[in-house]
């Protein structure tokens, strides 16, 4: 990775979006006002609810997409993205945009991932089951990829496009477990900040078991094919 030193000019925040017309606007503004409108923000949407009309009216590049899971929006947003940062999140409000100025004080620190870590203030507003299924998700990447990982599914992170543009990212639901195991065993520069955790706007679109049921296959692989060096 260089060694520039990047702004908020450099930074593009991008996100998945699904019939989130409740949230997406002040998350929208959040980011706007974290970044002093300085940001890039794409939005790979597959909504029928007009959540990419209320994207593009406050500036942001939407993508459309059909609805194709988690990961694919994610990934393709990762790609969309034209800065050097590229920094996550998802659009239901539960993550502190005004963050997004110290993520890119890390990145310019040398990390090449800056990982949001909700579970290590209590991630309270979180709901119990949810809570518990992190804990163990992050326990068994920890011991499966060989690092001590603390919230492998959190949305929000920061990244190099280095990080993105040199690994070959392969899962769906389990794409935000995939973005911190793959790293981390390739031995690139993590810190795992600890972030704010708010309740999400409007109503969740992930099942928490057959979604959970995904992740937690998702980190075996991720371990599995990097521990065996596959797909390098």
């Amino acid at each position: 990775m260089d060694e520039r030193s990047y702004t908020l000019d450099d930074v593009s925040v991008v996100m998945g979006a699904y019939n989130e017309a409740e949230a997406i606007g002040p998350v929208l503004d959040d980011i706007e006002a974290a970044t002093d409108g300085r940001a890039e923000v794409v939005v790979v949407d597959s909504s029928d609810d007009g959540t990419a009309d209320i994207a593009r009216e406050r500036g942001a590049r939407v993508v459309p997409q059909p609805p194709s899971g988690y990961g694919a929006a994610v990934r393709r947003a990762l790609y969309e993205a034209s800065n050097p940062v590229r920094i996550t999140t998802d659009c239901d409000g539960t993550y502190p945009m005004d963050r997004i100025p110290d993520f890119l004080a890390l990145i310019n620190e040398g990390y090449g991932v800056v990982s949001g870590d909700r579970l290590y203030h209590g991630a309270d507003t979180m709901p119990a089951m949810n809570r518990l299924g992190n804990k163990l998700f992050a326990a068994t990447a920890s011991v499966l990829g060989g690092h001590t990982l603390h919230d492998v599914t959190t949305g929000m992170r920061a990244y190099h496009e280095d990080v993105i543009e040199s690994i070959r990212w392969t899962e769906n639901t389990g794409l935000s477990a995939e973005l911190l195991i793959r790293p981390a065993m390739r031995g690139y520069r993590i810190r795992q900040e600890p972030i704010a955790y708010d309740e999400r706007l409007g109503e969740t679109k992930l099942d928490p078991f057959s979604g959970g049921a995904e992740i937690g296959k998702s980190i075996l692989k991720c371990c599995i094919e990097e521990r065996l060096g596959l797909g390098r």
